[in-house]
């Protein structure tokens, strides 16, 4: 039976156990059997209180993080869900490649960094520091003062990941979406915006809730070809997507301007090439929005993964 695993990431004093504390005291391990493993110990504790349905395992060596020892606790404790108080010495690599039992599925990963030492530990420990941030599903910057949020806003982390959901909180408890209007995902500093396969999601919700950022920028990526009969006269490019569950796919789709896709089959693959320009098109019901100028188009290999998630 597969067994989800949340990780927590990040280095000490980065808020990692405040935010378990937080997630166990709302009841997110009363209902099944939790087994959390702690790796690294700071001053914060976990609250007893909470720890009714929790078994807490000390891991102390980064060695013992390996398959032999971790089914031994899934055959003792039998946990329906697992916790992993990651520390921030330890290489995220190693955990993905050799620790983990295959039966142990990482469902999400969470990053937290205390903003006040977050330069120090980029410039001293980049590479690690990275790693926490480019694998993680979600960041949270605690401790964060007005200026710390300019300044890291200033730095666009959503380059480093642009998956990532990342928050900014304060030390009165509040917090805010990282990703405000100053903050885009993507370089458009480039000459050309390339966009990953894995990204074309993000592109494309960034392009059509703030189009005016890319009226001239030119862009490549590989698409799904689609004649859709309430657009005869243009090709739709762009990719299908589970936004919710299995059930819930939407094609995510961005009009071409030429209609140079004749020879192309419905649903077939495509390299483009094009410039994205801001025009009226009725699938924008009577307003501007995204239109893309195809400069280059040719037939291509499908991704490995051919429908996106978010």
């Amino acid at each position: 039976m597969d067994i989800p695993v949340y990780l927590f990431a990040g280095f000490l004093e980065g808020g990692k156990t405040t935010f378990i504390n937080g997630i166990l005291q709302d009841g997110f391990a009363w209902k099944e059997r939790t087994l959390l493993l702690c790796c690294e110990e700071g001053e914060e504790e976990y609250d007893p209180k909470a720890l009714r349905n929790v078994t807490v395992v000390n891991v102390e060596e980064e060695a013992d993080l390996n398959p032999a020892f971790l089914k031994q606790l899934e055959k003792k404790h039998r946990p329906r869900q697992i916790l992993i108080e990651f520390n921030g010495m330890w290489s995220l690599a190693r955990l993905y490649q050799e620790a983990l039992p295959d039966n142990w599925v990482l469902y999400q990963v969470m990053t937290m960094v205390e903003s006040a030492t977050f330069d120090t530990y980029a410039k001293n420990l980049g590479q690690m520091m990275m790693e926490k941030l480019t694998n993680a599903d979600m960041i949270v910057f605690n401790r964060c003062s007005e200026a710390l949020a300019d300044s890291l806003r200033q730095r666009n982390l959503k380059l480093v990941n642009r998956r990532a959901n990342i928050y900014l909180e304060y030390p009165d408890g509040s917090s805010e979406d990282y990703a405000d209007d100053s903050v885009c995902p993507f370089d458009l500093d480039q000459d050309v915006i390339d966009i990953p396969d894995d990204d074309f999601g993000v592109w494309y919700v960034d392009v059509m809730e703030h189009p005016e950022r890319y009226e001239g920028k030119a862009i490549r990526a590989k698409t799904v070809v689609c004649h859709l009969p309430q657009y005869p006269d243009n090709a739709v490019l762009g990719r299908f997507a589970m936004t919710c569950c299995e059930n819930d796919i939407t094609f995510l789709g961005l009009v071409a301007a030429e209609d140079d896709f004749a020879a192309f089959e419905n649903r077939a693959w495509a390299d483009v090439s094009g410039v994205i320009r801001l025009e009226l098109h009725k699938a924008y019901e009577g307003q501007d929005g995204p239109v893309l100028h195809v400069t280059a188009v040719s037939p291509a290999e499908k991704p490995q993964q051919e429908v996106l998630t978010f």
